[in-house]
């Protein structure tokens, strides 16, 4: 039986990580054979790629590089991993995937979607998540999460961005959410990660069901 492909949205400090972890947690618990990953990265040449995207550095990285490596990365994350996994039955619990590209270098960077639609076009043609939970919350609130999580490093490339650039990303999520209400769900991540826990699960046990 084929699998389940979920992806995990939303800007920085929304708690993505810890939702999706919790997810994969319950899932197992159900007999489910669950795999966690994330974007860019998942594989060891995407993690590679995901170091060049997320380092800090001199040189400026121009926005159309960025976009290609984004879709490099997800080219050899796809193949190599998330379509394999899926054709054996399991299910791949993804933190993001291409409505980051949307929300992040259209909203943020201000590339068009006709560009993004393009790469898409050549890197996974009608494929797409079974269900994107979008955990969002106020811009402020998860920056001032994000910052208190950041560890010695400091900051990436991407969280170094101003409050206006997130506030496009995020606006841009919800328009997507609004296109695709059947894949895309909201959930308010500003509440307790309990309550936020919850409701993701009433999304996913559908799903669940269906496999079973």
């Amino acid at each position: 039986m084929r699998g389940r492909f979920i992806s995990f949205e939303g800007i920085e400090g929304v708690g993505k990580s810890t939702q999706l972890a919790r997810c994969a947690a319950w899932l197992s618990e159900q007999g489910v054979e669950v795999m966690r990953t994330r974007e860019p990265g998942g594989t060891p040449r995407a993690e590679r790629l995901r170091s060049l995207l997320l380092e800090r550095g001199d040189e400026p990285m121009p926005v159309p590089c960025e976009l290609l490596l984004m879709f490099a990365a997800r080219s050899t994350h796809l193949e190599n991993l998330i379509r394999p996994a899926v054709a054996r039955g399991a299910w791949v619990l993804c933190d993001r995937f291409t409505d980051a590209t949307y929300a992040y270098q259209g909203g943020g960077r201000g590339l068009s979607q006709r560009d993004i639609d393009s790469l898409v076009a050549v890197v996974h043609p009608g494929f797409w998540p079974d269900l994107t939970v979008l955990l969002d919350a106020p811009v402020g609130t998860a920056l001032t999460r994000a910052r208190e999580r950041n560890g010695p490093d400091g900051p990436d490339r991407f969280e170094c961005e101003r409050s206006e650039f997130f506030e496009r990303v995020r606006e841009t999520y919800l328009a997507r959410a609004s296109r695709e209400p059947t894949r895309l769900y909201v959930v308010d991540a500003s509440d307790t990660a309990d309550a936020v826990e919850l409701g993701i699960r009433t999304l996913i046990a559908p799903l669940l069901e269906a496999s079973r």
